[in-house]
């Protein structure tokens, strides 16, 4: 009797902390009936807020503007001719105090001769296919997270257990949900480019980096399904050939990242003309450095964040209006990289600030993980559920690092361009940049919704095919 006593309140006590967990709180049938009304079908705020500096939600850009043309190089700004509204300096920071991120506070304070923030009007610009928008909805009511550790994995109603290609919690109720919409979030299922990286050392000296020809993949947005079949099922990814400096021109990076932990959440290899094969390569994930990138990039801080979430505990604090940079054409599409890399951090002129709805997700790192930042916080905006702005911080909680995503809407294929960014390092004072205008007119950026026809390496045996030394 009592063995069946103890096994009695076993079950019930693992039933109860499984009814507990947030990872089963799925948006009941009244939560999402919002979705396409008070909400968009994508989970942002349709209408105005109070003051009407964010508009409502029209549809977003739905369809390229004059003076672009179907496979052209570079996208051309919908907006380059507005003016800013105000810019906030070292001056007024205090009045703009609330609608601050920590990190632009702590550049304004450090850089209060030159670093500043212009503010443009808000251009609710990403527009979504409507397939998307059908399948998140979908998404809404069968979608959870899943795994042994929170965060790992997500399941729902497609095939395979799998959530619809779509957002899968466009009514989030925890951090690591918002996490995964960000994982998820709308992007042209292929986007190819060429860009310069740059180190800029504290005496204001820039460095360049390895150059990449690289194709960011986004296989879930491909409506046909091919591409998921052949990049093993990845969310998200990227393959990578160096083209310069010399020592390391050839180096190929295959990166794939999953739904799940299977594999650690993903599967990496990583060429070497030297050595002519590919090999796995698990290690590179979490805090360990990019060597190509000088050792400043970790792999776990490309595009904001990227890998695994076991280490850090994700609290949502809420959403909130923010200053964040968004609509950012000059820096991804500028030719010349001269016309934005300032001594001490990316010269003002060539970021645009909106003030936009964004969740705020702060992550702490768990007692017994390692990692080299104790502390992080994501702002992933409300309408692209792309991260447009961090912070991390070292062991000693001091804010280490303000990293800024200079994101644009992909009008043609729908979504978001999220693969530039940068960051300060304010422990040393200096900054990188990542996936920037080049040096050279060979820089593009172009956006596709399928990859047929695409010469691309998407598993370890092309790319040994396809090397060139």
């Amino acid at each position: 009797m009592q063995k069946n006593h103890q096994l009695l309140s076993a079950v019930v006590g693992t039933a109860i902390a499984l009814l507990a967990q947030p990872a089963l709180a799925q948006a009941s049938a009244d939560e999402a009936r919002q979705l396409g009304a008070k909400l968009t079908e994508f989970g942002a705020e349709k209408g105005a807020n109070a003051d009407g500096s964010i508009p409502a939600y029209t549809g977003g850009l739905s369809k390229p503007p004059a003076g672009w043309a179907k496979g052209a190089d570079r996208y051309v700004d919908p907006y380059a001719s507005d003016k800013p509204l105000y810019s906030v300096t070292a001056k007024n920071m205090g009045q703009y105090a609330a609608v601050l991120t920590e990190g632009n506070k702590a550049m304004l304070t450090r850089y209060a001769d030159s670093y500043r923030l212009d503010v443009y009007p808000t251009r609710r610009s990403v527009a979504y296919p409507a397939w998307v928008l059908k399948n998140t909805l979908k998404n809404a009511t069968t979608a959870k997270v899943t795994g042994k550790v929170e965060g790992d994995a997500v399941t729902g109603a497609d095939a395979d257990n799998a959530p619809f290609p779509g957002i899968p919690f466009p009514i989030p109720k925890s951090g690591v949900e918002v996490m995964w919409n960000y994982n998820f979030h709308l992007a042209p299922a292929v986007t190819h480019t060429t860009a310069s990286a740059w180190l800029i050392d504290t005496g204001g000296r820039a460095s360049s980096l390895p150059t990449p020809n690289e194709y960011f993949l986004h296989p879930w947005y491909e409506q046909s399904g091919k591409l998921r079949k052949e990049t093993y099922n990845a969310v998200h990814g990227l393959t990578s050939l160096l083209q310069d400096p010399p020592s390391s021109a050839g180096i190929v990076f295959l990166n794939y990242y999953m739904h799940n932990a299977a594999d650690s959440g993903q599967k990496v290899w990583f060429y070497t003309p030297g050595q002519r094969r590919v090999r796995a390569a698990p290690e590179f994930a979490y805090d360990i450095p990019i060597a190509s990138y000088g050792g400043v990039v970790m792999w776990d801080e490309i595009h904001g964040f990227t890998g695994r979430m076991d280490r850090f505990d994700f609290k949502l604090v809420g959403k909130k209006e923010m200053l964040v940079p968004y609509n950012v054409y000059g820096i991804t599409n500028q030719v010349a990289s001269k016309d934005f890399i300032g001594p001490k951090h990316v010269d003002p002129d060539a970021v645009r600030f909106e003030k936009r709805r964004v969740w705020v997700v702060d992550a702490t790192r768990k007692q017994n993980a390692r990692h080299v930042y104790s502390r992080r916080t994501f702002y992933v905006e409300e309408d692209c559920w792309c991260i447009v702005a961090s912070e991390s911080y070292d062991n000693g909680g001091k804010l280490w690092k303000n990293l800024s995503l200079y994101t644009f809407p992909t009008y043609d294929v729908g979504g978001v361009n999220n693969d530039s960014w940068g960051f300060n390092d304010l422990i040393k004072g200096n900054y990188t940049l990542i996936n920037v205008g080049r040096k050279d007119p060979g820089r593009f950026v172009r956006s596709y919704d399928s990859h047929e026809g695409l010469s691309m390496s998407l598993s370890p045996q092309s790319v040994v095919g396809s090397s060139v030394r």
